[in-house]
């Protein structure tokens, strides 16, 4: 408000000056004219000249009305203005957090989805290491197993006792392989420290350098997990 009124009284401080401008002009003026007095001709287009001032006079009066209604319109103007750039101010600002939240939820959806592999990769990891441990434990049984076959006389191995063992040792294997547990190949394959153990070196010219000849110990393997090296002889 302290605004407006200090709108209307440099307004009215200015029509003031220009109505003293005026008001200077025309004294001038009939100055003039009474100098000129002599030559009635010119009185003619000195009043023509009056009654045009007379209604520009008129034309220019601007009223303390005028001069409210035309602030008023400016300040709704500029209030509608002003209330444009609020809103859209107050959309970006929405936009912007519209778009934080969905880059939050997008990174909160990647991590949980890396949480969720790596739980089934560690499951499947634990799996394998409790299978390894338990086929750690039932392989030396295999290898005794093989050992009794392998001292049973030529003689006894149709009796009922070395068949029944043969049987027992078969079944052992069968579900050993079904598990996934396979034996490792050595003997005639090259030596492959990722799943041999060399504890004995010879020369053999008809075997080719670096291949296992001998086999003292069977190695398993679990899918891709070496249970147990192969222990073997390897020549040179």
């Amino acid at each position: 408000m302290e605004d407006m009124d200090k709108a209307v009284e440099i307004m009215k401080a200015a029509m003031e000056k220009e109505k003293a401008m005026k008001e200077e002009s025309k004294e001038s003026m009939n100055k003039h004219i009474d100098a000129e007095a002599e030559f009635p001709e010119d009185q003619e287009v000195i009043d023509n000249l009056d009654n045009e001032e007379e209604l520009e006079d008129e034309d220019d009066v601007i009223t303390e009305d005028d001069m409210e209604d035309n602030i008023d319109a400016k300040q709704t103007k500029s209030g509608k203005s002003l209330f444009k750039n609020s809103k859209s101010k107050e959309l970006a600002a929405k936009d912007e957090k519209i778009s934080e939240l969905n880059d939050r939820l997008m990174r909160t959806m990647a991590e949980f989805d890396n949480f969720r592999k790596r739980s089934e990769k560690e499951k499947g990891q634990m799996y394998d290491i409790g299978v390894k441990s338990i086929v750690e434990k039932i392989l030396p049984i295999v290898d005794n197993f093989e050992r009794g076959l392998g001292t049973i006389a030529e003689k006894e191995k149709e009796s009922a006792f070395a068949q029944g063992i043969e049987l027992i040792y078969k079944q052992l294997v069968t579900a050993l392989d079904e598990m996934g547990v396979k034996p490792i190949d050595a003997v005639g394959k090259e030596f492959d420290p990722a799943l041999h153990n060399a504890v004995m070196h010879g020369e053999d010219e008809s075997i080719g350098a670096n291949i296992v000849s001998d086999e003292f110990q069977k190695g398993y393997i679990y899918r891709d997990l070496v249970v147990r090296h192969s222990m073997v002889k390897v020549v040179n």
